[in-house]
């Protein structure tokens, strides 16, 4: 039987133990809760206001700042904000009050007669979340020792999972006129700001601390510099690609264009999507020459050190590509159930943003348990078959229509912080679809995260981390574009099509790199305890 200081130091272990797992499943709602804002909530915002479907998938690209995250995360790994609050906490707090403000102006700028900045500012609460997320990712990392990485990455998935039912779903019930509380989108994100000063206070006074980082640092001026550098050649990038792009993306793409039967809007729009490509074609090695040329340590040593390691330029094509038919299908799923499937907000809200995302969590819970059993290779196998077979049910419905099958009635209730004034029918097909793609992507989401850990080596985590998730943001950034032009130019059916086509090469990648996945698995569990 243990002596009384032993019991009463396990007693203080478990204790804090519990502190540090509660404090990253509340980051995780932290980082959860802007990514629906700039997102789905932001898209159902534009589509109440009457944007049109193509304009809608373009704005899709404030989310860039969640693909580029890997280029100033070497700084955050380097400089400390407020190094009176220990590492990391100050740039926690600094970001969480920095969202706050951005969220705010955005809440105060009309969409339709206020475009250009709306969508500026949409932007900034990205690349502020962006920012948060890598302080976040790091932070999490340092915190929790390796027995309770597995615990913590489920309960982090549970917050994040969590604030994206608040500010996608709980916020499409608060806004429908008649079924929920009828507020503007404005007051929806005036409250998801304060939800985020909460946020920076929690961060303030709740975090433990870190200890000290041990050893030889880069020099500090080669990398402000370095940074400095690439945000230059990032500005060159810009301004050539519009000033120069467009005219050679209409040439490229005019003997196409010159035989199709497009309209001129979306004409103009595939020329946009060529224009872009160019630029990130342009953009990106100008970029990468710049960090070189200026010695941006920090950033190089992550990036060299992991593409040290076999396969590893392979891995980050896997990456891009696993979640890529999955983001084609959702990348704009509000604009379809609610204007193309005429849904109602409070509907889609409960099925799609509620429903749905406690089946994410499901799916995840599930997923995690699965791949005690099957591995990692045979588990991204198994549910990215699942993701793909998903996709299929949105075909079915955009081409049968809804009331094919049974429904069911969510009843009114009023928890205070929403309600439905009055019960409200749920379509049957849109249940099982939602099901189904929730569950399988939560699945799919518990595997692919596994996979970016193992990829991570502890020296350089909160680079490679940004690295490795940049690149699995690719699909739901980048899809956007092409997702609006071809829903309007091929229709609904057909382009659920292509989405469950471009699941296929992620498998097919995955059955190629069988040999490096599995040497990525942990060895089998000796009993040994963590220190």
């Amino acid at each position: 039987m243990p002596t009384l200081p032993v019991a009463a130091a396990r007693a203080r272990s478990r204790v804090a133990a519990a502190h540090r797992l509660f404090v990253v499943m509340v980051l995780g709602f932290a980082s959860g809760l802007p990514l629906a804002l700039t997102g789905q909530a932001l898209q159902a915002w534009l589509s109440v206001e009457g944007i049109d479907i193509a304009t809608i998938g373009f704005l899709s690209l404030v989310g860039l700042p969640y693909t580029f995250k890997f280029l100033w995360a070497p700084l955050m790994d380097r400089f400390e904000l407020l190094p009176q609050l220990g590492r990391r906490r100050g740039w926690l707090v600094v970001t969480q009050l920095g969202l706050a403000l951005t969220l705010l102006l955005l809440a105060a700028t009309p969409p339709k007669q206020s475009l250009q900045a709306f969508a500026l500012l949409a932007l900034a609460v990205a690349f502020v979340s962006a920012s948060q997320d890598v302080v976040i990712d790091a932070y999490r990392t340092d915190l929790l020792p390796a027995s309770e990485r597995g615990l913590g990455s489920s309960l982090n998935v549970l917050g994040y999972r969590l604030a994206m039912i608040v500010s996608g779903g709980v916020a499409l019930i608060w806004t429908d006129p008649t079924q929920g509380g009828g507020w503007t989108w404005s007051e929806v994100y005036r409250t998801m700001a304060w939800l985020m000063v909460g946020g920076a206070g929690f961060s303030l006074l709740a975090l433990p601390r870190l200890a000290p980082l041990q050893g030889p640092r880069p020099v500090a001026r080669n990398d402000v510099f370095g940074f400095l550098a690439v945000l230059a050649a990032v500005a060159l990038g810009y301004v050539l690609t519009r000033e120069y792009g467009a005219a050679i993306a209409r040439i490229m793409l005019s003997p196409w264009l010159a035989g199709s039967t497009l309209s001129p809007a979306l004409q103009a729009r595939w020329i946009d999507l060529a224009t872009l490509l160019l630029g990130i074609a342009f953009t990106l090695p100008l970029a990468a020459f710049a960090a070189r040329k200026a010695r941006f340590q920090t950033l190089l040593s992550g990036l060299s050190n992991y593409f040290a390691q076999p396969g590893a330029a392979g891995f980050l094509v896997f990456i891009v590509l696993y979640k890529l038919g999955d983001a084609f299908a959702g990348s704009l799923m509000t604009p379809f159930l609610l204007q193309a499937m005429a849904y109602s907000s409070a509907e889609v809200g409960v099925v799609n943003k509620i429903i749905g995302l406690w089946l994410t969590i499901g799916g995840a819970l599930l997923g995690g348990a699965l791949m005690l059993k099957l591995g990692l290779w045979r588990a991204l196998m198994l549910f990215g078959v699942l993701q793909m077979a998903s996709n299929v049910g949105f075909w079915w419905l955009a081409s049968v229509g809804k009331g094919q099958l049974p429904g069911l009635t969510i009843p009114a209730f009023d928890l205070g912080i929403v309600e439905l004034a009055q019960a409200t029918p749920v379509d049957g097909g849109l249940l099982l679809v939602i099901a189904a793609e929730n569950i399988s992507g939560g699945m799919g989401t518990a595997a692919f995260v596994a996979l970016l850990m193992a990829l991570c080596n502890q020296r350089f985590t909160a680079t490679q981390f940004a690295l490795l998730s940049a690149f699995a943001s690719v699909g739901r950034v980048w899809v956007g574009p092409l997702a609006g032009v071809l829903a309007e130019a091929i229709g609904w059916p057909t382009f659920f099509i292509v989405s469950t086509v471009l699941a296929a090469p992620a498998l097919l990648m995955l059955w190629w790199m069988r040999s490096p996945v599995l040497a990525l698995e942990p060895p089998p569990r000796t009993g040994a305890v963590d220190d």
